[in-house]
């Protein structure tokens, strides 16, 4: 059905790459159909080019991606979450208050979703976010240059829930305890982050609406048979506010540190937090968003993942970097701009790299007319 080659050593140029993708996608098996079949090698429409700047040996390296205590005292935990958000942009959190239970369930479900039978996920098989959710293989399959071994059920859990008539009746209980558990946690992370930029009001994020637009990606990483051609997520970095990302067990996703990839390893119960452009742009680079990616999973378990997206909801209100830390010894470094034109070249590119960033930043040129 699928042209499974590597085309880096059988070149083809009679191979119709759109006409393969289409065929795959039009089969609405996913990733995971594809290793219930038993493949050995991968369609070669997943296989990536080279990478020229690799290294050969991807390894962790220091400093190592902090863990910190919730429950510390809240100038401790301020000072830790302010220095985490500044240099790596990437940190987990345990004890949240957040129970296991809701966070193992969540992770389950998302699991026993993506294994059922194909028959019976083949209906939610979509692309159009119409109904609020969207269950396919990578969502700029055709954008991308090579696809990612990885299957996603995509949802909008506010400000308006999905039509629940048109999610996966396996995790639907479990998603909407995940969202209220969510809001809570994402509201007080939020207000830390602002007392740790040292704005006046502590709730600035929330009143700007950036609680409200959440956008919930459950990805699933099956086994893949040739994990070294192929990526699980290619790097890039968040265009929202703020990801929190609950995984399970099994490893795979790594953070940019200098020149090296570090592994974020997983620890039971925690709450991966990593640091969106958004954000980056409204603390005025005090705060990074960092790029991080997931490997093709050579594991024969699974990788399950849930990434919560905080984004604002007021799509026609200008954003910029937050007034109070604008002054004249420390000017805007970026514009200002509308979520509406943010999103809309966010969604018209493949997910590679980081550019929104730079294409609102304010050249040195214009801080000095």
């Amino acid at each position: 059905m699928f042209t499974a080659v590597n085309p880096i050593l059988q070149p083809d140029p009679n191979y119709d790459r759109l006409k393969e993708i289409k065929e795959f996608d039009d089969s609405k098996i996913g990733v995971k159909g594809l290793v219930d079949r038993g493949l050995s090698t991968i369609p070669r429409f997943f296989i990536h080019p080279p990478d020229p700047n690799a290294d050969s040996s991807t390894r962790p390296a220091p400093p190592s991606i902090p863990v910190i205590d919730f429950s510390s005292p809240r100038s401790i935990l301020i000072d830790q979450i302010r220095d985490s958000a500044s240099s790596l942009g990437f940190f987990q959190i345990v004890n949240h208050g957040v129970p296991l239970q809701s966070i193992k369930h969540l992770l389950n479900s998302i699991r026993s979703f993506n294994e059922l039978p194909e028959n019976e996920k083949m209906s939610f098989y979509r692309r159009d976010m119409t109904h609020g959710s969207a269950y396919s293989t990578n969502f700029d399959l055709y954008q991308s240059k090579a696809a990612s071994w990885r299957d996603t059920l995509q949802l909008r859990l506010g400000p308006s829930p999905p039509d629940w008539d048109h999610v996966p009746g396996a995790c639907k209980e479990a998603i909407v305890e995940w969202d209220k558990e969510i809001v809570q946690f994402g509201e007080e992370l939020m207000a830390l982050l602002c007392e740790g930029l040292g704005v006046e009001n502590a709730n600035v994020l929330k009143e700007m609406s950036c609680l409200e637009r959440r956008i919930m990606a459950a990805h699933y990483y099956p086994y893949c048979p040739q994990p070294e051609l192929t990526a699980g997520l290619t790097p890039h970095t968040d265009p929202g506010v703020v990801t929190v990302l609950v995984q399970n067990e099994v490893p795979g996703l790594q953070v940019k540190v200098g020149d090296e990839w570090v592994d974020v390893e997983p620890v039971e119960g925690a709450i991966v937090i990593n640091i969106g452009d958004i954000l980056q742009i409204m603390s005025n680079d005090e705060y990074k968003s960092v790029e991080h990616r997931v490997v093709a999973n050579s594991f024969k378990e699974a990788r399950v993942s849930v990434a919560v997206f905080f984004n604002p909801s007021l799509q026609e209100n200008l954003f910029g970097p937050l007034t109070g830390l604008i002054s004249p010894e420390k000017p805007a470094n970026y514009r200002q701009f509308t979520l509406k034109d943010y999103l809309k070249r966010f969604f018209t590119k493949e997910l590679d790299g980081k550019t929104l960033t730079n294409y609102y930043r304010v050249s040195n040129a214009e801080k000095n007319i």
